[in-house]
Formats: C-alpha cells, sequence, structure tokens
C-alpha cells in the first residue's frame, strides 16, 4: 500500500538499541530505554519498544475511533480510553508481536460500540500498518 498524499512526518533517533535512549527533536521526546528482565535484561528504570508500541496504537486508535464516530454524525465520549496490551514472543523466524486492543466507550451501547471499533480498525494507520502481519485482537469493555 502506497501513500498517495504524506501528510505528516517525524524522525526519532536511537542509540544503544534496547538499554539506550531515542531522541525526536522535532517533538520533543527523549526517553531512555531499558530491556525488560523477561527479555534478559536489567529492567529498571527506562521504557522498551514494546511501551511505546502499545502507547502509540492505542492513542492513534481513539483518533481512528473520533474520525469514525464524527462521520457517523456522533461523538465520542472524552472519557473513551483504550489500553493496548503488546506481548512479544518467538516465532519460527525469530520474534514477533501481538497486541490486544480493550476499548471502553461509556454511553454507546455495546453494539454500538462493537461497529465503531470495528470501523475505527479498517482505518487506523496502526491496523493498517499490522494487519495480515500481527494478531491484533479486539475487545469492547465496560
Amino acid at each position: 500500500m502506497s501513500i498517495e498524499n504524506v501528510l505528516y512526518r517525524v524522525s526519532a533517533e536511537s542509540k544503544g538499541g534496547r538499554d539506550g535512549r531515542s531522541v525526536s527533536e522535532a517533538v520533543g521526546l527523549d526517553v531512555k530505554m531499558a530491556t525488560p528482565k523477561e527479555l534478559g535484561g536489567a529492567g529498571g528504570e527506562g521504557v522498551n519498544p514494546e511501551a511505546l508500541f502499545a502507547a502509540g496504537y492505542s492513542a492513534c486508535f481513539i483518533g481512528a475511533m473520533k474520525f469514525v464516530a464524527a462521520q457517523n454524525k456522533k461523538a465520542l465520549p472524552a472519557d473513551t480510553t483504550v489500553k493496548a496490551i503488546v506481548g512479544i514472543g518467538t516465532i519460527p523466524a525469530g520474534f514477533g508481536i501481538e497486541v490486544d486492543l480493550q476499548v471502553s466507550i461509556p454511553g454507546y451501547s455495546q453494539e454500538d460500540a462493537e461497529s465503531l471499533v470495528e470501523q475505527a480498525h479498517q482505518v487506523c494507520p496502526y491496523s493498517n500498518a499490522t494487519r495480515n502481519n500481527i494478531d491484533v485482537r479486539l475487545s469492547v469493555v465496560a
């Protein structure tokens, strides 16, 4: 899939990998990275690529839900939440990730929430990037 019209670009530069630092000067991001103990690291202070992916995907998915809700002439409640749970593990060719998106839309019926989530999953850039590449499970929670 090719993008017809790039609307925004941002860059980040990392040094030292999972135990280094990642910086995006354009947006003021400067994070210390730390490998979790579960992956053989020391753990401790710092974030990891999976946590950053979870934060990005969950925030982006809310944006996609806002877009779809607006197209349907509905409002998305301000207290809507998306919890992204990212797992990393082995696959035959190395390592892979999986994602569970747990969505809460207060004031929406289960049926309306599930419909909105499915529609958002079709337009969300993260969903489009991961489709047919990793397991992404969607659930609507109270």
